[in-house]
C-alpha cells in the first residue's frame, strides 16, 4: 500500500479506489508515527543514500514495507512483490529496482536476527 499524504500532501487515501479500510488508517497511522526510526533504517540499509534523498514514492513505499514486516501480519514474499510493483507503478523502473535492494537487504538483515 501507498500513501498519498507525503507524495502529494492530500489527506490520508490509499491509492486504491475505495474507502479507507480500517487496517489501511492503522498502518498509515503507524508509519506516520514510527517514520523517523524507519527512515534511519532505510538510511542505514542504503548505503550512501540517506531516506530523505530518496523520491517520495520509494521512502513511502519503503516505510509501508518496514512497517508490515514489523507486525508480521503480510508474508516477507507480498511485502516485496506490493512494493516493487508500486514503485514501478508510480515512479520508474529504477525506482522499482532500487527499492527491491533496499528492501530485500532489510529482510536479510531481518531473518539473521530472528
Amino acid at each position: 500500500m501507498l500513501f498519498q499524504w507525503d507524495v502529494t500532501g492530500r489527506p490520508l487515501g490509499s491509492l486504491y479506489e475505495g474507502e479507507v479500510d480500517d487496517y489501511t488508517r492503522e498502518l498509515a497511522e503507524a508509519v506516520t508515527e514510527h517514520a523517523p526510526e524507519l527512515d534511519a533504517r532505510i538510511t542505514a540499509a542504503s548505503d550512501d543514500w540517506t531516506a530523505d534523498r530518496l523520491g517520495a514514492v520509494e521512502r513511502n513505499v519503503l516505510r509501508v514495507a518496514l512497517e508490515e514486516l514489523d507486525e508480521g501480519e503480510v508474508p516477507l514474499e507480498v511485502v516485496l512483490d506490493e512494493a516493487v510493483t508500486l514503485a514501478k507503478r508510480y515512479a520508474s523502473e529504477d525506482a522499482a529496482r532500487l527499492v527491491n535492494g533496499i528492501l530485500g537487504r532489510l529482510a536479510r538483515e531481518r531473518e539473521q536476527t530472528t
